[in-house]
């Protein structure tokens, strides 16, 4: 299967493009770059053979299947809907959206379409949090309440390569997006109750850059979410399960109980690396002809409980 790449030079760009080097039978036959990238040196690089800054170029190729969009979250959803209206299966990476009526409008597409399009619900693939799932659909444990932790120190506009930005990366859409799906799909519910509050705007990015949020289920499920892009300490996004049978720590792909004591993970899937994963999915998803997990259609209950969430925050 041969697909593009756009957004590959940024930072989950090269993190899809070390993922498909693992997955037998795909290549990268395209990649598109935006401002300030150099794309036809980072192609040139790699031994692809196309490069250009319009998607559209791209898209034009008939050689081209399918596309992973790891572009500027403000163009998620358009670029989305324009790969399906190429004829072009697409995976989104998250937020499909930063508004709920343009999420609305890239499943309209994808149903008038019939193409896989899937957003990039990376957590849904980790191994750490495919072993809560696995116990949970067991019956084994039940979800108590999750407390999760997305802590980053970003007071100018980088990326996490350390680049400049065009664009402004939001604590709601983007990074709340991964918690309140995964609380979501863990629990199988759609959260009936939600509270949210926020600090105060950066006087020069314009975002929150503190955020508070609360979630609870129809079963009286919890999740209490703290997010930060003030926090001078240990990076990232950390899940704390407490569950009717045991407590477990979620570091990404990596998993320990209550008291610090690693999980086996090595027998829960293929791989340890949860793009990889998730890449798989999308690319197998496309060779069955059937839905994958994490498709936009599965996603929009996240995407709805955002929009609720962003009313409280005012």
């Amino acid at each position: 299967m041969k697909i593009c790449l756009a957004g590959a030079a940024g930072a989950f760009g090269l993190k899809h493009l070390d993922a498909v080097k693992a997955i037998d039978g795909i290549e990268v036959v395209s990649v598109v770059g935006g401002e300030p990238d150099d794309i036809e040196a980072f192609a040139k690089e790699r031994g692809i053979g196309h490069w250009t800054k319009d998607l559209a170029e791209s898209l034009a190729r008939p050689d081209v299947e399918a596309v992973i969009l790891a572009t500027p979250t403000p163009v998620h959803a358009a670029q989305a809907i324009q790969c399906l209206e190429a004829g072009k299966h697409v995976m989104v990476e998250i937020p499909m959206a930063d508004n709920l009526a343009d999420s609305l409008a890239l499943i309209v597409a994808q149903k008038k379409t019939g193409l896989v399009a899937m957003a990039g619900h990376t957590r849904r693939f980790n191994p750490s949090h495919q072993w809560v799932r696995q116990r949970i659909l067991a019956g084994e444990l039940t979800i108590q309440h999750m407390v999760v932790e997305t802590f980053f120190f970003r007071r100018t506009n980088m990326n996490a390569l350390g680049k400049p930005r065009t664009w402004t990366d939001h604590l709601l859409w983007h990074h709340a997006c991964h918690t309140v799906d995964l609380f979501q799909h863990q629990t199988g519910e759609t959260v009936s109750q939600v509270q949210a509050m926020q600090g105060p705007t950066h006087k020069d990015l314009g975002i929150a850059m503190d955020m508070t949020m609360g979630m609870k289920t129809p079963t009286g499920k919890l999740c209490t979410l703290s997010l930060s892009f003030n926090n001078k300490g240990p990076l990232g996004t950390f899940f704390r399960y407490i569950c009717d049978n045991g407590t477990y720590i979620a570091r990404y792909d990596e998993l320990v109980d209550g008291n610090e004591e690693p999980i086996d993970l090595s027998g829960v899937a293929v791989s340890t690396n949860g793009i990889e994963l998730q890449d798989r999915e999308f690319f197998s998803a496309i060779k069955e002809n059937r839905e994958p997990n994490g498709s936009v259609a599965q996603c929009l209950p996240a995407m709805q409980t955002l929009d609720a969430l962003e009313k409280c925050l005012g």
